[in-house]
This record gives C-alpha cells, structure tokens and sequence, in this order.
C-alpha cells in the first residue's frame, strides 16, 4: 500500500491481524524469536546497497556515513540482541521472603506487551526503525513501523524489505504524513515508541492516554544539546571533533551540539581551529562538497537560511549554502549570550552558536543550563576529569560524552535514553528488550504448613500473630 491508499479501515485491519497473530503464541518461543533477528539481519545485509543509495538520494549521505550511522549500527544492534536474548529472557528467581512462608519461590517473567508501534523519523530512517525493532520482536512483540514521509526513498525501501522479510501480521510498515500517523495513533496498540520532537512527543502521550498505552520517547530536546569547552582543553582535538559532529547529517542529528560554551580565555584559538577543521575536513565551502549532507526539504533549508540571517552580523564563519542542492554550510555565531532565542530551542541545522563565558563562572552557567529543560546529551572538554565526573553526575540530560562526541550511542550493553522534554524510556542491547517487555510476577503458592498470619482473627494488640507479623516484616 502506498500513503494513497493507507485509510482508517486499511489501518485498523492491520492492527487487527497482528494482534491475532500475537494471540496465537508463536512470538513467545525464544527459538523463533531470535530466528525472526536472524531474518532480519540477513534482510539488512541484503539490501545494503539499496539502502545507502536511498540515503544519498533523502540525506545526500555518502555511502561510508550512510553504513556508518545506519546500516553497520542496526547489524551491531541484531547482533548484540541475538548474542544476550536468551540470558535476557530468562525467568527470574526470587526467594519469597518468611512472610509468604511456606511459599518461598517467586518467578519474574519477562513478557511481551503484544502489539507494537514504532514511529520512527526521517534523519536516520534505518537505525531509528530497524534499531528499535530488534528491541520489539526480541521482546516477543509483533510491530507495526509509522516511517516518515519525508524520507520518501528509504520510506520505500524499508517497506520493500520488511514485505520480503515477514508476514503483514507479524511485521509491517506503514507510510504516510501525520494523518497517517494519527489513524495509527488511534488504534489501540500494546506500546507505542515514538522518535522526534518534544512537541509531537506530547501529542503522541496525549493520544496514548485515551488507551492507557505505554510510551517510550526519545527525544532531540527543548533547549538542544550542550557542549562545553574548558579553558585547559585540548582545543585542537575539541575542534576537530566538534566539527565532524556539526557536518553529521548536516546538523540533523538528535543527539548534536546544538550550542557550544567555550571559555573566553580560549574562545579565539578555538575559532581559528574549527575554522581550520572545516577546510581541513569539509572545504572552505561544505555545500560545495560531495560528501557534505544535505537538509531534508526545502522548508528545513528556509529555516536555517533564515535564522542565519538574523544573527548574520555575527556570522564568522559560513552563512550561504546551496538552495538547489539543499546544503547549507556548517556557519559559526559568535558571540551568543546564553539567553538569546537561537540557544533556547533546538536548531537541527549546521548553524553553531558559540557562548562565550568566564572560566571562573563555570558554576553559573551549569546553573543556566540545568534551569531549562533536560537535554538528550552532553559534551564536555577538559583535561580535570574530577570536574567532568562530578559535572555528569549532578546535571540532568540523557547521555553524553567527556573529551568525545556521539559514542556513547555506539557503546554496547548501556541504555540510550533521555529525560524529561529529551525522552522517556530506554533502549540498545538488554535495555531495549526491558522496554519492550513486561516483568510478570507469579508466586508459587504451598498447600502444606500455611501460617494463618494472614486470616482472622488477629487477636488482641502484642498478641502471638501480630508479633510474628511485627518480626517477619523488619
């Protein structure tokens, strides 16, 4: 089907068939689940070269950052999750506790929630749907994937794999815009995890209430993301790695530096040497590279023209691009107070605002930052370690990196989550099975030497049963 033809009765039949099929049982045996990540995977290898492509022809990807950021992370994912799901998935054992005397044994059973929607974005159209549906059917699931309608190529794509790969009543992908979105939202799904921004975000949890169904979110965050930089960094190598990060996906990323804080001390150094990491990395001109991204449409493109515009007397670096192709250069703002509207909103662009301030004030632009709301990530450059252990310990924000950028998306075995108006809800490796299952509890109960603590009647105050009720609940 194509957006054309998905309609509210299309779409409530597909929800229907999957939670028949749930209802069957088949997605319960660990043996087929990890079998259907083995299809899965087998499917991604296939049509790797499709899906780059498709990425070069919405994002101007090129193919090396298309495998890197998509196709080698969803591979790394199914791996990861076939690798651990049998431990994962493993009864729980609990010692009951000498309350439930004679029944001591207690199992946690880490069940499905059944029928799955995942709505995923166009930035990253492969991991950010294919990456969270190896949480979904590892969990048992069946799962119905909302793709974006602005990635129409890997759209297209990824329907063509997933219709290849598996049955429509275990498996489907559906295209469309937000009314699509909204017919899908108002079916009534098992758990729904959803990718974007924090204003769609509060829709989807409004729309989910009327069903009572768990959300996860992942989110870019209100305020963006924040790096800063120390005045006894390594400004070279902040530079270097502050760039490659601002050109990923041509700033479309949602765990990006929306804004950088760099010590007055250092602010002209560091300048000159993002300056010199962009003609080293990119060219004086990025939108005239190749291998430079693009934004995703034209009104994306408007957006950062014009917000470049506004503060274009404090462009010192980029501020043009390539209405044609859709690229725009990676274009530093200095200087940006911290209170100015371009550093109060995510800008999912290749603009750079730089915030200069007071090495000694660090403290209060902690503060600053801590008072909005929660971002997705954050990035610190020093060389005293006890500061930056201390600093991510006691701000609030999703994950992030010190003296490094991105990574911490690629570690194995750790949660990517965010918090607040950046998320809610986790998932990679054993996290995301956790999100997508339920922890079922069931005590085993005993006919024989039942106490009758429990059963009237209680007796008198400091009697023999409330005594041992007072000593088993210590």
């Amino acid at each position: 089907m194509t957006d054309n033809t998905w309609n509210e009765s299309s779409i409530h039949s597909v929800f229907e068939k999957q939670r028949a099929f749930f209802r069957t049982g088949k997605t319960l045996d660990i043996n087929w689940r990890i079998e259907q990540l083995r299809r899965l995977k087998a499917a991604v290898q296939r049509y790797e070269t499709r899906m780059t492509d498709a990425l070069g022809a919405d994002l101007g990807r090129h193919p090396m950052e298309a495998y890197f950021c998509d196709v080698g992370s969803v591979i790394l994912e199914i791996n990861e999750t076939i690798h651990g799901l049998r431990k994962w998935a493993r009864p729980e054992t609990h010692f009951s506790g000498l309350l439930c005397f004679p029944s001591v044994i207690t199992k946690v059973y880490k069940m499905p929630y059944g029928t799955t929607l995942i709505i995923s974005p166009f930035n990253f159209p492969f991991l950010l749907s294919l990456g969270v549906l190896t949480a979904s059917l590892a969990g048992g699931n069946t799962a119905i994937i909302k793709a974006s309608s602005k990635s129409s190529a890997s759209t297209a794509v990824l329907k063509e794999m997933i219709a290849d790969t598996f049955p429509d009543e275990y498996v489907t992908v559906i295209d469309g815009g937000h009314d699509i979105a909204d017919l899908c939202l108002a079916e009534r799904s098992d758990k729904i995890f959803y990718t974007g921004s924090p204003n769609i975000g509060k829709h989807v949890l409004g729309m989910a209430s009327g069903n009572l169904t768990p959300v996860a979110l992942e989110l870019g965050g209100e305020n963006g993301n924040w790096c800063i930089v120390r005045k006894d960094a390594d400004i070279k190598d902040a530079a270097r790695k502050i760039v490659f990060m601002k050109a990923l996906n041509s700033g479309q990323v949602c765990i990006n530096i929306n804004q950088v804080a760099v010590a007055e001390e250092i602010a002209g150094p560091f300048i000159d040497e993002v300056k010199r990491e962009i003609i080293r990395q990119l060219g004086a001109h990025p939108s005239e590279n190749p291998e430079y991204p693009r934004m995703i449409s034209k009104s994306a493109y408007d957006r950062c023209e014009k917000e470049a515009q506004a503060y274009g007397d404090r462009v010192i670096v980029g501020g043009s691009g390539n209405a044609d192709d859709l690229k725009f250069d990676i274009t530093v703002i200095y200087p940006v107070d911290p209170d100015e509207d371009i550093v109060k909103h995510e800008l999912f662009s290749p603009l750079l605002p730089i915030v200069p301030f007071r090495d000694s004030e660090i403290d209060g632009l902690l503060r600053k930052i801590s008072e909005r709301e929660h971002g997705l990530s954050l990035y610190l450059f020093t060389k005293d370690i006890r500061w930056a252990k201390k600093t991510m310990q006691s701000q609030q924000f999703g994950g992030g990196c010190i003296n490094e950028v991105c990574y911490q998306l690629m570690v194995k075995g750790v949660p990517f989550n965010g918090t607040g108006h950046s998320g809610m809800g986790a998932y990679h490796g054993e996290w995301g099975f956790r999100e997508f299952t339920h922890p079922q509890t069931v005590l085993f109960g005993r006919s024989h030497l039942n106490l009758p603590l429990r059963e009237h009647p209680y007796g008198k105050k400091d009697s023999p049963k409330e005594k041992l009720v007072r000593f088993f609940e210590k």
